[in-house]
């Protein structure tokens, strides 16, 4: 049986995931959602990895949550489905955490769970052909499990409408209330995704993981005395490292960091699937 979550590494530590239930557009059921956290956590204790970007094969991106699953679902009991939805859950936790940068290479259809995949990642590159759309309340559900990443993503004010409508928004839409960073053609997804995976890999790669940290400590955070001091210790302490020394030292020498490795032109970068 094919794997429902496909992986590799390229030579300069990229590490790409990819959905890969094609026929029903990456739906997500119970297994995928396993495969696709156990492979985040192996890719993330990889000191070899640097960055991972996560596709869908096929057509679309991902459709959300699996319909003959969510059928099963209804005959679960209260503590079934709460366990259910605890290890959905755990998928867009598991992204949002990762200590290495994630990118969502962002194509075709994005459903409810697919939107919160996209919502979890630190960057976000979508093609022209991409739509969205959080469906739950046509379901007579709602986007709890991805909301606190999609309202994080879009704002309270857009999410006030997507949520409620459950309306279907094009590329465009998604890129003007922020939950695409970029819109490109198809044809151009991988190249951009090397281009900023070339920007990723000028900072060392312990600052990288303390910035992700950072971001998500202070997002709420109410900025007062207790917040100053906080980070009055966090940037001592990150300054204090051999990381940090090193990236001073390479400035004022004048040199590359130690960190810096040769980067694939962007042009050269292949559309593949992971094998």
């Amino acid at each position: 049986m094919a794997s429902k979550v496909l992986s590799q590494i390229d030579k300069d530590g990229n590490a790409t995931i990819a959905l890969n239930r094609p026929d029903v557009h990456n739906a997500l059921d119970p297994e995928m959602g396993a495969q696709l956290i156990s492979t985040l956590q192996a890719l993330d204790a990889n000191p070899k990895v640097r960055a991972v970007v996560i596709m869908g094969q096929g057509a679309s991106f991902c459709a959300g949550a699996d319909i003959g699953h969510m059928r099963k679902s209804a005959t679960y009991s209260k503590k079934q489905n709460y366990e259910a939805a605890l290890a959905h859950a755990q998928i867009y936790h598991t992204i949002y955490t990762l200590q290495k940068p994630t990118i969502a290479r962002v194509h075709g259809a994005v459903r409810g769970g697919g939107m919160g995949i996209v919502a979890a990642c630190d960057i976000a590159v979508g093609s022209l052909d991409a739509t969205f759309r959080l469906s739950e309340v046509r379901l007579g559900i709602a986007p709890v499990m991805i909301s606190p990443y999609v309202v994080a993503a879009i704002g309270e004010r857009q999410s006030r409408r997507y949520f409620l409508t459950a309306e279907t928004f094009d590329a465009a839409e998604a890129f003007r209330i922020g939950l695409l960073h970029d819109l490109v053609i198809a044809d151009e997804l991988n190249a951009r995704i090397g281009n900023l995976l070339a920007e990723l890999y000028c900072g060392g790669p312990q600052a990288v993981a303390f910035a992700k940290r950072q971001i998500a400590k202070v997002a709420q955070a109410t900025i007062g005395p207790e917040t100053v001091e906080e980070t009055a210790r966090g940037i001592a302490t990150m300054r204090a490292t051999a990381e940090a020394q090193e990236g001073l030292g390479a400035f004022l020498e004048k040199r590359p960091a130690a960190w810096l490795t040769p980067a694939a032109p962007a042009k050269k970068t292949k559309k593949r699937s992971p094998r």
